[in-house]
């Protein structure tokens, strides 16, 4: 089948949480304050926090992500808390693969709610919907071998580290090499 014509629903549930598409304009400022509450947090990891986006560059970025989740390239999603409809951070599907199919999650949290196990909940949310409702047969999680918070993920959802890259990514801000961890579960 032809992933355009998926039906991809734009919202998923958990116990706690609402994970939504971004719309096709607006959430822009959401998101970008949680960057900005979180930057030191999300500095060390990721490329995009190693300057505070403007509100503009954010909402760029959400329609980008828009137009990717109609293309059915990727898959990115807005986690809000259910009862307070507070903004907590994001979970995708990127570098979709259909002739496999295949994919691999990331996410984020605004530094505000860490502790919480919201991550876990939003990711785990993901896998199951992936598994179940899209049919990836495999799923991966990567992420730099000192990041422990993120490397908790995976390994608290059963996820097998199939191997570490020595020296295959540069770090968030490019200035040295670092390994990367590979986690994967197979449908």
């Amino acid at each position: 089948m032809n992933p355009i014509l998926l039906d991809i629903p734009k919202k998923l549930e958990s116990d706690r949480l609402i994970l939504r598409a971004p719309k096709p304009s607006g959430d822009g400022e959401i998101v970008n304050k949680a960057i900005k509450a979180s930057i030191n947090e999300l500095k060390p990891w990721l490329p995009f926090a190693q300057k505070l986006p403007t509100i503009e560059e954010t909402e760029a970025n959400l329609r980008n992500a828009h137009i990717n989740f109609l293309k059915r390239t990727s898959f990115r999603f807005l986690i809000f808390h259910k009862d307070t409809n507070e903004f907590i951070g994001t979970t995708s599907f990127e570098y979709v693969d259909w002739n496999i199919p295949k994919c691999e999650i990331g996410y984020w949290i605004n530094t505000e709610f860490s502790g919480n196990g919201y991550i876990l909940e939003a990711v785990e949310e993901l896998i199951d919907f992936g598994f179940q409702q899209i049919k990836f047969n495999r799923i991966e999680i990567k992420c730099e071998f000192t990041n422990y918070k993120s490397r908790a993920i995976p390994e608290k959802l059963g996820f097998e580290l199939e191997g570490i890259l020595k020296n295959e990514d540069l770090s968030a801000d490019g200035s040295t090499l670092t390994d990367t961890c590979i986690y994967a579960r197979v449908n």
